[in-house]
């Protein structure tokens, strides 16, 4: 595999320990940009905790041992606790630039580093970052800051900024020498139009030759860099603050090439270990005679693998997989195969393949951990497991023949290559639901015709209205009763000797023109003295319409399958609706392709109901909207995603997330929570009922 940092044309030499560095590099001809970003806008979840710690770790080196004056530190902070909990006393130098830092925005950073920095009049110049890193379409690398936000995620891209102080819009004479050194993740940013970073190429002028630019990262394209959250330090920082120790900064900057390969060895180490392939690696771009100084080879270090798969084995799962879609287990199977094989899964959306045998090819390029286990074989021990279970029970696909199949080829697989035994995947999360399912009596009578029944390990019809319409206020006292049973039951022994599970979710089955009753507003008796509480705010409530899908039920159920077979990570899975794009042909675009499989919908009044016809002609198993219309301040994505703004939101964990936003709402954190309405309508999760009559 060949090492990203590397091309193959690469000067193997190290430069000699006397590098010919300006007479004149001094520390007051030295100046830096230092930034640790921990506390970001677009939400308390992109929250790290350590980078503004490693920021004035790395300053005081410079400030300290290295005796830069700390008027030539721009020193930009974004710290999760009160600045002044920060240890500013570990040198003079550090005392005064508690007064000098600034926020770490997009402003304060330009600013620095395209303003004032370029009119110094110096030999060197230090980039410090730690904090979030993202690669753009072009695989530059981009930073944000602490005003990111769900608009517009602002960044700092240190690549054309690079670019730009190798140009003559810095003076000929002046800065000859530049290092970066980055302490964040290069995983690829979302190909998704709702990840808003917006262009900021810097441009530049004519290149200046001589000059000299030395970068060093954390990771290696496409990887995470650790961040110790207890220690509130990133592994990097950790090692190369240890390389640097005393070092004044003449000595530092000679021995970069160096350091840096002690710390490249032994990341190279902990992976020769088995202790994870992730585990951040070194980019070096060119040490400062423009050669590489990472000895392993031309095209790169040589990582450690798992055993490869043979041709045997490779033929079996061409018969295995030949004419299969991806099964709705698809993304944890490939996720498991990672864990089982003593590694962490790469930073991905989604799965890096549309087919099993492509999943198979990606997982056999691996490297793989303890054990010489290749990861195509956990893989397909996943697979066989959740084969074998019945399509009736959490995560099960009713299929015995191929679970057999399967299994078989896990069982050779493992004789002819000597492999060690495999742990049964982990089950199914078991999770009870109360299934109400409402209908309007054929005859127009006044109430509803009602059927409950519950479902976990086993599905049990609890009660029904026996033909006779009943009011909505009848079934909601059902319901709370079928609620009580439960919870007086859970913990002990079923009929088939199991312990009852305690209902997690409620799910209404109505017709199209329930969908937006308030259910979840529902009170439910809660304490003393009367008390009660919104049904939604205890538990997951969802509303599902299976009868309204005769003719789009080949639509639904591709669209349910491809969301659970991508983990719900792929970016097209979610899509905003606004109401210019609610049309009569909205329905048909969205059934036109697998995705999008959830709609966010930003309808006014004036255009939800066109908006829920659209969602039931597309085949749209899932979707979040604002009871009778509306957005809520900051859009859906901001109020059901933070962790993952401005991007899709964790999908397949909308229930719970609904329900977080519903309670958030009792603290008055989350206004119109009570109006969120969230349709999940599993095809894989039906009973084909005879009509309540």
């Amino acid at each position: 595999m060949t090492h990203p940092g590397l091309r193959p044309d690469t000067d193997l030499e190290l430069p000699p320990p006397t590098m010919d560095l300006p007479d004149a590099l001094v520390p007051r001809r030295t100046f830096a940009l230092v930034a640790g970003v921990e506390r970001y806008g677009i939400s308390h979840h992109w929250n790290l905790r350590g980078p503004a710690r490693d920021a004035l770790r790395f300053a005081h080196w410079l400030t300290g041992p290295g005796q830069v004056p700390a008027a030539n530190v721009r020193l930009l902070l974004s710290p999760l606790d009160d600045p002044g909990r920060l240890d500013w006393t570990a040198s003079p130098a550090l005392a005064e630039l508690r007064a000098a830092w600034r926020p770490a925005t997009e402003a304060n950073a330009k600013s620095a580093l395209l303003e004032e920095l370029p009119q110094c009049d110096g030999d060197l110049l230090w980039i410090f970052w730690a904090g979030h890193g993202y690669l753009g379409r072009g695989g530059e690398l981009m930073l944000p800051c602490a005003d990111a936000g769900p608009g517009q995620i602002r960044h700092l891209n240190l690549d054309s900024a690079l670019r730009w102080w190798k140009t003559d819009l810095v003076a000929h004479r002046r800065f000859p020498l530049q290092a970066a050194l980055v302490d964040a993740c290069r995983v690829d940013a979302p190909r998704d139009t709702r990840w808003n970073f917006g262009s900021s190429d810097y441009g530049g002028g004519a290149t200046v030759p001589g000059r000299r630019q030395f970068r060093l990262y954390a990771s290696r394209e496409g990887e995470a860099a650790q961040n110790d959250a207890e220690r509130g330090a990133g592994r990097f920082t950790e090692a190369l603050l240890a390389e640097l120790g005393d070092r004044s900064v003449r000595e530092g900057v000679t021995g970069l090439p160096e350091a840096a390969r002690r710390i490249h060895h032994a990341f190279q180490g902990l992976r020769e270990r088995g202790e994870g392939w992730q585990l951040p690696q070194f980019i070096v771009d060119r040490d400062w005679d423009a050669g590489s100084f990472l000895d392993d080879g031309p095209f790169g270090p040589a990582l450690p693998r798992a055993a490869r798969l043979d041709q045997t084995g490779w033929d079996g799962l061409g018969e295995l997989f030949e004419g299969r879609a991806l099964p709705r287990c698809a993304y944890e199977a490939y996720a498991w195969a990672f864990k089982e094989a003593g590694c962490a899964a790469p930073v991905h959306h989604g799965l890096p393949a549309d087919s099993l045998l492509d999943l198979a090819a990606d997982l056999d390029e691996r490297q793989g951990g303890r054990g010489g286990m290749p990861l195509a074989v956990p893989f397909v021990h996943y697979l066989a497991d959740r084969a074998a279970r019945p399509a009736a029970t959490p995560g099960g696909l009713g299929d015995p023949v191929w679970a057999a199949r399967l299994a078989r080829w896990v069982r050779a697989a493992r004789r002819r290559l000597a492999l060690p035994v495999l742990r049964p995947p982990p089950g199914p999360a078991r999770q009870a639901a109360l299934h109400v399912r409402l209908e309007s009596p054929p005859g127009g009578e006044d109430g509803l015709l009602a059927r409950m029944w519950l479902r976990g390990e086993h599905t049990r019809h609890v009660w029904e209205s026996e033909g006779d319409p009943v009011t909505p206020a009848v079934v909601r006292a059902e319901l709370l009763r079928q609620l009580a049973l439960s919870a007086a039951a859970t913990g002990r022994a079923d009929g088939a000797g199991q312990p009852a599970e305690g209902i997690a979710r409620i799910e209404f089955h109505v017709p199209y023109e329930l969908l937006e009753t308030d259910f979840d507003q529902w009170p439910v008796p809660r304490g003393p003295g009367g008390r009660t509480r919104p049904l939604g705010m205890l538990y997951e409530v969802v509303v599902r319409c299976p009868q309204e899908r005769e003719d789009t039920r080949t639509e639904w159920r591709a669209k349910w399958r491809w969301m659970h077979a991508q983990g719900g990570r792929h970016p097209d899975t979610v899509r905003v609706v606004e109401d210019p794009e609610v049309t009569d042909a909205l329905g048909v675009q969205l059934g036109a392709r697998t995705a999008p499989a959830c709609v966010l919908g930003h309808a006014s009044a004036a255009r939800n109901e066109a908006l829920l016809e659209a969602l039931l002609e597309g085949g749209v198993p899932a979707a979040v909207w604002q009871r009778g219309g509306g957005a809520p301040a900051g859009g859906l994505p901001a109020r059901l995603s933070p962790e993952a703004l401005p991007g899709a939101p964790a999908v397949l964990g909308l229930p719970a997330r609904v329900r977080e936003v519903r309670r958030a709402a009792a603290g008055g954190a989350a206004e119109g929570a009570d109006r969120l309405v969230l349709l999940w309508d599993d095809p894989d999760d039906t009973i084909d009922l005879r009509s309540l009559l």
